[in-house]
């Protein structure tokens, strides 16, 4: 994945979901039609903070955005003791939550509660105390708020950098009641420790397709026009302005997803720019979006349900989650946790954030990188 759009291409590990030229706006009057967004009286405290924002920014949603920030802006100074709930950080990112809140980390059981949910970021912020980050794209529609973020930390003397998708569905006062998020764990391990981190699931994926494809069932590279898969005028999902997720596209999309229908997928996506985990530039050619797809449905079988849409002026925000099964070898891996959110951009970008470490890593296996990551 490229550092471009985030301008950070001094970073020694980076992962880009996004597709573009290089931009360096931080706030967002820089953006297209930002100056007219940025004069809205609503949040304009987080307006302010992040690179885009729309949507319905109720004061709850605006609330809620300011606690966010204000933890991914927060120095983490002495790093708090395990279960250490009083640390001034960790106190900070509780205030994100609903004392009754669930927590779903990518590739893990939920957590439920404040005293689970601080005990888990303890253990992340003595792993990685000098973890920032800053809001991106963000939509809010109501009661859900999807914030995107870029995400630094320091690990073994280098810096990681990588998008995230967090997810929230918030109650009184702003205060989350359900999250979920949605980054790729791999990309902390591809520089930190190369020699035990596993083989990126898209290596050699690009425009021109991957090499070996045709080789694995399912998987042959097809031969049409990229404009023979753009849906006809009217068609459901096409990505841009006014697109819009109605019922019975959402169940066709998901259903799409869960049999592995590259077709549809395509076809719906219309010929937006698809970026992923594991891309160093966004796929613009039919042949490479067609293998990349194709190299996850022929690693895993999905079993996804319909969560939240986000709808903005210009973006929205699809998500899917539930389980997976992985084909490991000779090994099927069933009942895994695995959860994908689409973003639909105003400049023709289709980015897909998931994680890939647990279809390339047991369980046991990711939890040896963990301890030598800490180590």
């Amino acid at each position: 994945m490229g550092t471009g759009r985030r301008g950070l291409a001094g970073i020694a590990m980076a992962t880009a979901l996004v597709a573009g030229a290089a931009v360096t706006v931080t706030t967002a009057e820089a953006l297209p039609g930002g100056a007219a967004t940025a004069a809205r009286g609503d949040c304009p405290a987080a307006r302010q903070k992040v690179e885009r924002l729309e949507g319905r920014v109720t004061p709850n949603a605006c609330a809620f955005m300011e606690r966010q920030i204000a933890f991914g802006e927060m120095p983490t100074g002495m790093p708090p003791a395990p279960g250490d709930l009083a640390h001034p950080r960790v106190r900070a990112y509780l205030d994100i939550f609903d004392p009754e809140a669930t927590l779903w980390e990518a590739g893990s059981a939920p957590q439920r509660g404040r005293t689970t949910i601080g005990t888990s970021i303890t253990g992340s912020l003595r792993l990685a105390p000098g973890l920032t980050y800053r809001g991106t794209d963000v939509v809010a529609d109501g009661s859900t708020v999807m914030f995107g973020q870029w995400n630094e930390v320091t690990l073994k003397g280098r810096t990681v950098a990588y998008p995230q998708i967090a997810r929230n569905v918030l109650g009184d006062e702003g205060r989350t009641l359900q999250a979920r998020r949605y980054y790729d764990r791999a990309v902390l391990f591809r520089d930190t420790l190369p020699e035990a981190a596993p083989t990126p699931l898209f290596a050699g994926i690009t425009d021109e397709g991957s090499p070996g494809d045709g080789e694995r069932p399912g998987a042959e590279l097809r031969p049409e026009a990229e404009a023979d898969l753009r849906p006809e005028a009217g068609a459901e999902l096409r990505p841009g302005p006014g697109f819009r997720a109605r019922p019975g596209e959402t169940a066709e999309r998901l259903a799409a997803w869960n049999a592995g229908d590259v077709d549809v997928l395509l076809a719906r996506a219309g010929g937006a720019r698809l970026s992923g985990p594991g891309l160093a530039a966004p796929l613009v050619s039919e042949a490479g979006r067609r293998a990349y797809l194709e190299r996850l449905f022929a690693t895993a079988d999905l079993d996804l349900k319909a969560g939240q849409v986000a709808v903005g002026e210009t973006t929205t925000y699809v998500e899917w989650h539930g389980t997976a099964s992985v084909r490991d070898g000779g090994a099927l891996r069933t009942g895994v946790p695995f959860g994908i959110v689409e973003r639909f951009g105003p400049g023709g970008e289709w980015e897909l954030y998931f994680d890939t470490l647990p279809l390339v890593a047991t369980q046991a296996e990711i939890g040896a990188l963990f301890q030598e990551l800490a180590s």
